[in-house]
């Protein structure tokens, strides 16, 4: 055993690593409106990484805050700054303002003088997704917002710093080649933390390999799928017809258009394919286009007679069949804690003026649709239903039938936030024109059912962006020298990694380095499950952190030319 794994094997390394992670899941990352949160709590972060990267006492090691260049908004991959609007602030914040006292952190340790400059880096973020949740640390696992998205990876990352300056230190050698850690903001946001590095020529000439640390199961990707987020904004100001219900069959079409693209998904790297519609915000429900839509309420305003209210019941429980049939009962799977995902589909609760339907779902990343429950597409298919139904329901209930979204303020204006994900078979433009065509299909599917005649044309209503986050696919070579490195020491750290090569099932900051440098060999991998990330019971397995420290540990020695 060699000294790298004595250590990363031993209790004190253990619990080193769970109180590190901890302590940065006690720090809230989330985006925030007030950009002076934000940059209080990324300098806290980033004040824990400098205190143990300076405790790891590596040779020719030097740390350095690199400002966000303003630049980055002309290029294709930049994301909007939509986060920081506010009622009193619609236009949101200028690049120059958001980014003033904000920067991302770079760790590096010099290579040899004898050995190639260029070498490896490590791109890892702080930022999480809302809403903030506290860490707590239970049954060999740490839970906590950004326990495996990011932080629980920046900590294996630090860890495995920690490890490699124990064993040069003890060996009394340098790395043969140069080490850059990329602690980065704004990932969650669309990348542009990472877009400001990957347009910078001059740090480019310190790395001929990056490897992207994300919730990979420990295991090695040399490509993402990619991902678009959608913002479909409803208007009708002279109350022509009903947005909500209009919007059931918007979410309609483009879950088929979602099917139609995985369909037509054929790779090498992805034969699986991870190709995920995920809705995650309507109105006031939901908290982030890529975390599935854990509740949704809305109103059946109907005289509730008893026989109306039957019917409903009836409608509504047939529609969940419909619903279960596409996407599965997960009333009958169980999470990690052996409860089921969902413990019941819906209530049906009188209410002043009718009825409201409570909808539950089960909440995650978007990644994790397939083993999680939409909220918001099963609420679609219950309202879909109860439109069909219309008139029979009108007739048990002897009054007209209006449905609405508990909350909703402005019945004129209705916003729906969600992703699309897709393989390096279709580029973004596609999936952008796609979509905008999904949802204009499903308003006028709405206004055919509706039978409306009036000046308002449903699809006029309608209008679909992009301003968020707009990953680009990438498919790298299978078959690298780095990624046989990465394989190599997977092995050695006791991580399996003889199963095929595969494309990651999500998208990440990877494809930004991947796009920008065609030919420079992009990997992503680190600790957590996927199916973990961003939702309500966010965690990591404390043994799957040991593990990726050390395979981390042995990968950078490997990419830099270090014996061990």
């Amino acid at each position: 055993m060699t000294g790298v794994q004595a250590q990363a094997r031993s209790e004190s390394f253990r619990r080193h690593l769970v109180d590190l992670l901890t302590e940065v899941c006690r720090i809230d990352t989330t985006p925030q409106a007030d950009i002076a949160l934000s940059a209080k709590a990324e300098r806290q972060v980033f004040g824990i990484v400098l205190r143990e990267f300076e405790r790891c006492r590596l040779p020719q090691a030097h740390a350095q805050f690199v400002p966000v260049d303003p630049a980055i908004e002309q290029h294709p991959f930049f994301s909007r700054l939509y986060y920081t609007i506010t009622p009193e602030r619609p236009g949101g914040l200028s690049v120059r303002d958001c980014y003033r006292d904000r920067a991302n952190l770079l760790l590096m340790v010099d290579g040899n003088e004898s050995g190639e400059g260029a070498g490896q880096a490590i791109n890892v973020h702080i930022d999480v997704v809302k809403p903030y949740i506290p860490p707590r640390v239970e049954a060999g696992k740490v839970f906590g917002r950004g326990a495996c998205d990011d932080k629980g990876p920046l900590v294996v990352f630090l860890g495995a710093l920690k490890l490699i300056g124990d064993h040069l230190r003890t060996t009394g050698r340098r790395l043969g080649r140069n080490l850059t850690g990329m602690i980065v903001i704004e990932e969650e946001t669309g990348g542009n933390g990472s877009l400001s590095l990957a347009l910078d020529s001059s740090l480019k000439e310190r790395y001929q390999s990056l490897m992207v640390l994300e919730c990979c199961s420990n295991r090695i990707y040399p490509g993402n799928r990619g991902a678009l987020w959608y913002k479909v904004e409803a208007k009708d100001n002279a109350r022509s017809l009903n947005l909500f219900e209009a919007a059931a069959f918007v979410i309609e079409e483009l879950e088929k258009e979602g099917r139609a693209i995985k369909a037509e998904s054929r790779h090498p790297l992805f034969p699986h394919r991870p190709v995920q519609t995920c809705h995650g915000v309507i109105g006031p429900f939901g908290e982030h286009p890529s975390r599935i839509c854990g509740r949704v309420d809305f109103e059946v305003q109907v005289p509730a007679t008893s026989n109306a209210r039957l019917l409903i019941a009836d409608i509504l429980d047939s529609a969940v069949a419909e619903y279960i049939g596409l996407y599965g009962d997960k009333t009958k799977v169980l999470d990690a804690e052996g409860r089921p995902k969902v413990h019941h589909h819906y209530d049906l609760i009188d209410a002043p003026g009718g009825l409201l339907v409570q909808v539950y779902g089960a909440t995650g990343h978007m990644g994790s649709i397939l083993e999680n429950d939409g909220a918001i597409t099963k609420m679609a298919t219950i309202v879909r239903a109860l439109v069909h139904s219309r008139s029979a329901i009108e007739s048990a209930a002897g009054g007209p039938m209006r449905l609405g979204l508990a909350g909703w303020q402005d019945p004129a204006r209705l916003i729906m936030e969600g992703g699309q994900g897709f393989l390096p078979t279709h580029d973004l433009p596609q999936i952008m024109g796609r979509l905008r065509q999904a949802v204009l299909r499903g308003a006028e599917a709405y206004g055919r059912q509706a039978k409306l005649s009036g000046a308002v044309h449903p699809s006029e209503c309608f209008t679909v962006t992009y301003d968020k986050l707009h990953n680009a696919a990438f498919a790298g070579d299978p078959e690298s020298l780095d990624m046989r490195n990465a394989a190599d020491a997977a092995r050695v750290a006791g991580i399996r990694a003889d199963d095929p090569v595969r494309g990651w099932d999500s998208s990440c900051d990877a494809r930004i380095f991947a796009c920008e440098y065609p030919g420079l060999p992009v990997l992503t991998s680190g600790p957590g499950l996927l199916a973990h990330a961003h939702g309500d019971q966010e965690q990591i397995e404390i043994d799957d952190m040991v593990k990726s420290a050390e395979f981390l540990a042995h990968f950078i020695l490997k990419q830099t030319g270090t014996p061990e």
